[in-house]
Order: structure tokens, then sequence, then C-alpha cells
């Protein structure tokens, strides 16, 4: 089964939040929505919601009870027990006490959570926070599982156990869309979506999207003189070359994160 949106745009406050913007998310695999703040990352999963309205486009997602979500808060009840928000959720989605049991007992022992089980929501970790978040969000094995950047804000161990979770999902059949920081992440992902200031920066597999920069990108020890399209990455420093033009350094094969950066500044060169 085929999720996303066609062409969507919206408008918040009178400004436009999302331009155009396409995104498809089959079932069975990860698709990453990667951008800085303010990009429309957390509006495109509004928009999927139905929390905001398109003023043009089409949304494509399943009925609401076959949707998952994991907030950027993660969703987690600070004064109920890891027990009771998942009774609680449980309930709201109109399982049986039965059937709560059973997948509480698969999800909570699979994301590490089974020992913590009365413990209340405030006491967790943030990782812990963010996995119980994860586990509420597929409690009804939905079809269509929504993330906010869950792995925002906790530890590395944490960032890896939540991405074998979202591995997992996609794995068992759900279609999986996520918004992410961690261009690492994305590189993962089946499908990445790259938005910039509500508009399609790129989109593709990883290892196409990486194909797609104009120019060349190349590293050097110091920063080049008279360049204002370098960055910093690590002791070296990267810069980017219009076609034509002579780059500084050492040409380089870029990765993900120097592909989109690229692509910024690539953009920008053609608005000038």
């Amino acid at each position: 089964m085929m999720y996303g949106a066609r062409d969507l745009t919206v408008e918040l406050g009178g400004a436009t939040a999302l331009s155009d913007v396409s995104v498809a998310v089959p079932s069975g695999e990860v698709t990453a929505v990667v951008g800085g703040d303010g990009a429309g990352k957390t509006t495109l999963l509004r928009a999927l919601l139905g929390r905001v309205a398109a003023v043009r486009g089409t949304v494509d997602v399943p009925p609401a009870p076959r949707i998952g979500h994991e907030p950027f808060t993660s969703g987690v009840w600070p004064t109920l027990t890891v027990r009771e928000n998942v009774e609680f959720v449980g309930s709201a989605y109109g399982m049986s006490a039965a059937g709560i049991r059973t997948r509480a007992a698969d999800l909570l022992a699979t994301a590490g959570l089974d020992d913590v089980r009365d413990r209340l929501g405030r006491d967790l970790s943030g990782g812990m926070r963010q996995k119980l978040g994860f586990c509420l969000a597929m409690l009804h094995t939905p079809d269509l599982l929504l993330l906010d950047e869950p792995s925002t804000g906790v530890d590395p161990v944490s960032r890896v156990e939540l991405w074998r979770l979202i591995t997992q999902a996609a794995r068992s059949g759900a279609a999986v869309l996520m918004t992410t920081t961690y261009l690492d992440e994305a590189e993962r992902a089946a499908t990445v979506v790259a938005l910039q200031d509500g508009q399609v920066l790129a989109t593709g597999r990883p290892t196409d999207v990486v194909g797609t920069v104009p120019g060349t990108v190349s590293v050097g020890d110091d920063p080049p003189g008279g360049h204002d399209r370098t960055w910093r990455r690590g002791r070296s420093f990267h810069t980017w070359t219009p076609d034509g033009a002579t780059a500084p350094g050492r040409p380089v094969t870029p990765d993900l994160e120097d592909t989109l950066i690229a692509l910024t500044l690539a953009r920008q060169e053609e608005t000038r």
C-alpha cells in the first residue's frame, strides 16, 4: 500500500508552510524527512494527520484508527506508569484487555522496557521515554506510522535501539514516515525527502540523491580564501564549487550531508 501526499500546499498564519510537497510512503519501508528548523517537517506530519488543512494538493492516508503517531514530545503521560500508559492508549484504540496485555508484552520486551513497567513516565530516561512513545504509537499495529524526530536528544545507544524498533516496524508491514535531524539515520532509510523553506529540495533513494549534486565538493585542511560556499566538518573544510569553476582542495565524493548543503548552495546561486 502507498500512502503520502501529492502537490501539498499548506498555509499557516498567512504564510506558506509547505509548497507543492509530494511524498510517497510505501508499506514495508522507512521514509525519512530531513531539514532544518522551520523546513516544514512537523507541518507535513500534521497535514497527514488531518490537523492542518491543505490549500492545494491531496493526502492519501488510512483511516485515523489505522495511523500511529509519536509526537516530538514522545506522547508519554508523565504521571502514569509505563503499564498505565499502555493500558490507557490501548483502551483509547478500543483494544481488549487481553489484546493490550499480549501486544504490550511483545513491544515492551522488544524495547527493553519490561523491567520498568511500574515506573512513572516522568522518571524514565530520555531514551526510555522515546522508546515507550514508540511502543504507544505501535500498540494497535497501525498501517501508517508517523514519527516526529523520535531520536532527538537521546543517547547514542538509545538511538541505535530506536532505529532497530523502527526497522522492525517496517519489516512487519507498516509504512513508516519519520522526521529526523540526523543524516546518518536518513541514509539508512529506503527513501529520503529533504525539505527547505517548505519546499522539496531533493527526494529519492539516499544513493540517488547523492548523485544529484551539481558542481564539485572538495575538502581541505584550511578554509579557502574568497569562498562563501565553505563549511566545516570535523577538522576539515568542505567547499562546493559550481560547474565551470576551479575547485580548491581535493575533490571528494559527497555523502548525504555534503549533498544537501551543496544543493542548498546551488539553489541560492540560482536565485541570485
